[in-house]
């Protein structure tokens, strides 16, 4: 396939002094979409653990809540840093470091005693995370020019696999083992693997694709720096989204077992229903560049804050739990948060993805981080119910007020 066809189908084709064509470079993208998996499956891993965690050690729930979410914190912080790194070092290198960091991170907190050292290790997870998520959005985005939304929604869909992996293997080793360090152990070694895989396979003509984006700078449109109207109300927007979907993932595995009394198997399972609805984020990532932004977004957030008042109701059968959690994974994930993504790196010039992906990081996981905190403090003052209609119905109509705010016809095609 020569470049003039590639470019038709709206791939960046390699340069031509190299030797790579579009079918080994799909390879090496599948390749880079399993490490994705794998830190996908290491956020879910602590929040089915985390009541063992907290008997053990005899953390507060508050406490307990924001050690679930605090890797958020280091996603907010690398995020927006990773795209700077980027612009001086290459992709690949970001990803490997990135996942040393994060698998590091994860079998760490098993052998750490005492809750700043596992704080820190959390965050750590998150840093790593970060520069991952970012290089990959940044590579998805400039590979696959033309449908930017639904590249970003195949790496959302890999998010959904790792997602129901980690919660159900999470469940699986801690009932084998009776254990809640080996999940993480487990995880944690395999990062390294993946390092080796990708060390050996994927090439920097691959990783390093910017050519098409860079071509198209000029004619498509988008903010020439981060402060614009649309970044600056995608910002808010992230934060939201971050805040409201951290705390549900953050909190609702232990209200299942603390209030409906689950095993923790099946409320592992039942979050892991989360990420199945993720698993159609590329059809979610296709209506994110097929309609309006302002559509997209704000009807969303109505769907979430319907959801954050059913989600902590005590009468739901399990089946119905089961449901309503898919759906939250295709409303909040497949369509909002791949969106969010998208609209990041299209309201900027194309040059500007890696900006773009990093604010869109550091905005939403910057909200995250305190997602499973403040959950628990409303739970704590109110009970469950009162926390989800505050920290997800209350802010998610918030959301779908402003998105209606956007300026789609300032962004880029």
């Amino acid at each position: 396939m020569d470049n003039t066809q590639v470019s038709a189908i709206g791939v960046s084709a390699p340069p031509r002094e190299q030797a790579g064509t579009r079918s080994v470079a799909i390879t090496m993208y599948c390749i880079l979409l399993l490490s994705y998996v794998l830190m996908a499956a290491d956020r879910y891993l602590f929040p089915v653990l985390a009541p063992y965690v907290r008997r053990e050690f005899g953390f507060s729930a508050p406490l307990t809540g924001l050690l679930t979410t605090i890797f958020t914190l280091g996603l907010g912080a690398g995020g927006l840093t990773t795209g700077y790194i980027l612009s001086r070092y290459s992709r690949k290198a970001t990803m490997l470091v990135g996942i040393a960091i994060f698998s590091g991170a994860t079998a760490l907190t098993a052998v750490t005693h005492g809750f700043w050292g596992m704080l820190f290790c959390l965050a750590a997870q998150g840093i790593g995370m970060a520069m991952l998520a970012t290089s990959m959005f940044a590579l998805a985005a400039s590979y696959f020019v033309t449908y930017k939304a639904a590249a970003i929604g195949s790496v959302n869909f890999c998010y959904g696999i790792g997602g129901f992996v980690g919660s159900s293997l999470a469940g699986v080793l801690l009932v084998k083992y009776a254990n809640w360090r080996a999940p993480m152990i487990v995880f944690g070694l395999f990062g390294f693997v993946m390092i080796a895989v990708i060390a050996v396979t994927v090439r920097g003509w691959f990783s390093e694709t910017r050519g098409a984006a860079q071509a198209r700078a000029a004619a498509s449109g988008g903010a020439a720096g981060l402060l614009n109207r649309n970044t600056v109300l995608l910002t808010i927007l992230s934060v939201i989204h971050g805040l409201s979907m951290y705390g549900f993932l953050g909190g609702y595995a232990s209200f299942l077992q603390e209030t409906l009394h689950y095993t923790p198997t099946r409320a592992g399972f039942v979050v892991g229903f989360f990420a199945i609805g993720a698993l159609t984020s590329i059809a979610g990532g296709w209506l994110g560049d097929r309609f309006s932004p302002r559509i997209v977004l704000s009807g969303a957030y109505v769907c979430i804050a319907v959801l954050g008042y059913l989600f902590f109701q005590v009468t739901p059968s399990p089946v119905t739990r089961e449901i309503l959690t898919f759906a939250y994974g295709v409303v909040g994930s497949a369509i909002l948060y791949v969106g969010l993504a998208a609209y990041h790196v299209r309201s900027l010039r194309s040059s500007l993805a890696s900006k773009g992906s990093g604010m869109f990081v550091t905005s939403l996981y910057g909200g995250a981080a305190f997602g499973g905190y403040l959950i628990r403090a409303l739970a704590a003052h109110g009970g469950w119910l009162f926390a989800g209609v505050i920290q997800m119905s209350l802010l998610c109509v918030v959301g779908a007020v402003l998105a209606l705010a956007l300026r789609p016809s300032e962004m880029n095609a």
